[in-house]
């Protein structure tokens, strides 16, 4: 794997942790009570395509072709 493959490898791992970043929060302190924040859109929509672009990211980095 190249310097350039490392590096992408890393970016990727970054947006993935940042896709599990932006599903953290919203927590309530009463067990009784039931929070609507945890079907926004961040949640349901943003975060996990967020998590998908970092894996192909990820799988492009270990599957590109060095150039000779």
């Amino acid at each position: 794997m190249t310097e350039k493959g490392i590096k992408l490898l890393i970016v990727g791992l970054v947006v993935v942790i940042s896709g599990f970043i932006l599903l953290c929060g919203g927590g309530v302190k009463d067990p009784a009570v039931f929070n609507y924040d945890m079907f926004d859109f961040q949640r349901l929509v943003a975060a996990p395509l967020v998590m998908v672009c970092g894996i192909v990211i990820i799988i492009v980095s270990i599957m590109r072709k060095e150039k000779e």
